[in-house]
């Protein structure tokens, strides 16, 4: 799946101003489209660090020299840096799993290869535990992404820079209702993104110091907002409530062809098409705002699955890739995910994810919390189930049935691997440590995976 950051292009469509009617029609139009679901991707996000000594950080200058090797390199996959360095691969769409497992891992490969040459790996963990925020790109998009999310605390700037994720992309589904149907498929992802957050949780530490949260990455997208970083309700038809939910979220900034962008304080997108001020909104700044929105969820025309931690080892993403497709893509791993997270619902409070109760457990106690380690146990028994008839190898199913047996059967997720490897003298925090803080590394255990 490509990249959708843009600025939506220089043709007269894209300059012309729009109505608040035009917005929502064109967002419930682009947003969700249906049909029987024939594509999957995946975009992976990994903190770059040096081979020998990982909390050392990367020089800027080291950095870019990389990226431009890179840069040479033929690929299957759109490479992409994120603000703080963070490398990124998405995926183009696959007609199957393995067609894009075998595509990424060959990137994977390639980009590996490069960055070796300059003593560099990746890390696959959902949070820096050795570094505080630093940025690498300096772009207009970027410093007004930072003036936007300080208002609500430091927890963008760790967004931005110290984290890293498995974002999983499937079809919106059919239009029919069922297992497939797009409804179904946009509830579902809701309610068994929790699951795959607790199962999947791998970011424990900030500066070598627990948290208190498995998944410390999804703690810092609750506290930037729900006008931002949250879905809107699962009530209604799922276009009507996205087109509502874009146009009553805030707008991050007005961009301009020369100076620093405009951050505006409270302006939804809503607001803006009725003011037409500092200026009338086109359909470049509506194509421009959706991608400044970070729900668990968000509908590019296909699904988004946004809430998954970086995963440990050279191939641990594709357990999470082959989990989400079995359960999504398989008719019958479908009914049975559906059946199985359906009493979690109760815990939400028809609050929309991830700012309610059940979201916040995945993320704090991962699967220790027993509901969700009963839900996690079905949905892999179903998606196990499941692979062979979606076309994985032997090797894939593999991979996900020792996963299900180290951690989905214990209670664990790997979050818990890397606090058993804190030394004992390093105590977890009962509640999180402060984002900013980062005590030196020195004398530390080596937690790379």
């Amino acid at each position: 799946m490509s990249d959708i950051r843009s600025d939506g292009g220089d043709c007269t469509e894209h300059r012309t101003a729009v109505t608040e009617a035009e917005v929502e029609a064109l967002v419930r139009g682009i947003c969700f489209k249906t049909g029987p679901p024939r594509t999957l991707g995946v975009e992976l996000e990994w903190l770059v660090h040096t081979l020998e000594l990982p909390q050392l950080p990367v020089t800027p200058e080291r950095l870019e020299a990389a990226y431009a090797a890179l840069r040479a390199v033929p690929l299957g996959s759109a490479l992409t840096v994120e603000p703080g360095g963070q490398l990124e691969l998405s995926s183009p769409p696959a007609a199957s799993l393995m067609e894009c497992v075998d595509t990424v891992s060959a990137d994977l490969d390639a980009v590996r290869a490069v960055l070796a040459e300059d003593g560099l790996g990746l890390a696959g963990i959902g949070h820096d535990p050795w570094h505080a925020p630093r940025r690498f790109l300096h772009e207009p998009r970027y410093d007004a992404m930072e003036r936007c999310l300080d208002r609500t605390g430091p927890a963008g700037r760790h967004m931005m820079c110290t984290s890293a994720s498995v974002q999983v992309c499937v079809d919106a589904g059919h239009e029919e209702p069922g297992p497939l149907g797009h409804t179904r498929r946009w509830w579902l992802a809701h309610q068994l993104g929790a699951v795959l957050a607790a199962a999947f949780a791998n970011s424990p530490l900030v500066g070598l110091r627990p948290t208190g949260w498995r998944s410390t990455r999804q703690q810092l997208w609750m506290e930037i907002g729900a006008g931002r970083a949250g879905a809107p309700p699962l009530t209604g038809e799922p276009r009507t409530a996205w087109a509502r939910h874009v146009l009553d979220s805030p707008v991050m900034c007005v961009r301009r062809e020369s100076g620093p962008w405009e951050v505006p304080e409270g302006l939804t997108f809503r607001e803006w098409t009725r003011s037409r001020s500092p200026r009338p909104p086109t359909r470049a700044d509506l194509d421009y705002h959706l991608t400044t929105l970070f729900p668990p969820v968000r509908p590019r025309g296909h699904l988004e699955l946004r809430m998954i931690d970086a995963q440990p080892g050279e191939d641990g993403w594709i357990v999470p890739l082959a989990v989400t497709a079995a359960l999504f893509d398989d008719p019958q791993a479908a009914e049975t995910a559906y059946r199985t997270v359906k009493p979690l619902a109760e815990r939400a409070l028809n609050l929309p994810a991830p700012h309610n109760p059940l979201w916040v457990d995945a993320a704090r106690h991962g699967l220790a919390d027993p509901e969700l380690r009963e839900a996690a146990a079905g949905c892999f028994e179903a998606a196990l189930e499941a692979l062979p008839r979606i076309g994985a190898t032997p090797r894939v199913t593999e991979a996900v049935a020792a996963y299900r047996d180290r951690h989905v059967a214990r209670g664990r997720c790997p979050a818990d691997d890397l606090l058993d490897r804190l030394p004992a003298s390093e105590p977890p925090r009962s509640r999180p440590g402060p984002p900013g803080h980062t005590p030196t590394a020195h004398g530390r255990k080596d937690i790379r995976t």
